[in-house]
């Protein structure tokens, strides 16, 4: 069991800045250093499992929202090897049109197992 914050923190930190490197290459190692191999993501409009599958989840979210970033909107809570968080898609003027929380599951080096997002807010037509 490990009840360390910082580990949670740290294993979010990474998660967001795979979520926000726009340049393939920056989010191959972004996601590498994030994701166990084998490490998997969830939401209502995906069901990816690997470092590929999961590189290509937020490319086409960066096509779908062009020069928007991920922003966590309050603390991260966590336990055992689990932990979530709430987050928005923030757009340069300050909208944001999409909103969500996640719960991922980490495995002994505090890399991501698996992500079990939710979306809490999508524009009509996303």
């Amino acid at each position: 069991m490990s009840t360390n914050p910082d580990r949670y923190e740290s294993a979010v930190a990474r998660y967001f800045e795979a979520w926000n490197a726009r340049e393939p290459e920056a989010r191959t190692k972004a996601v590498a250093a994030a994701w166990a191999v084998g490490g998997g993501y969830t939401d209502p409009l995906a069901d990816v499992v690997g470092h590929d599958g999961i590189a290509a989840v937020i490319a086409a979210a960066h096509e779908q929202f062009p020069g928007f970033a991920f922003r966590i909107t309050g603390p991260v809570d966590g336990h055992h090897d689990t932990a979530r968080f709430s987050w928005k898609l923030v757009d340069e003027d300050g909208s944001a049109p999409v909103a969500g929380s996640d719960v991922i599951t980490l495995d002994g080096d505090a890399r991501i197992r698996a992500v079990y997002g939710f979306l809490d807010r999508v524009p009509a037509g996303a």
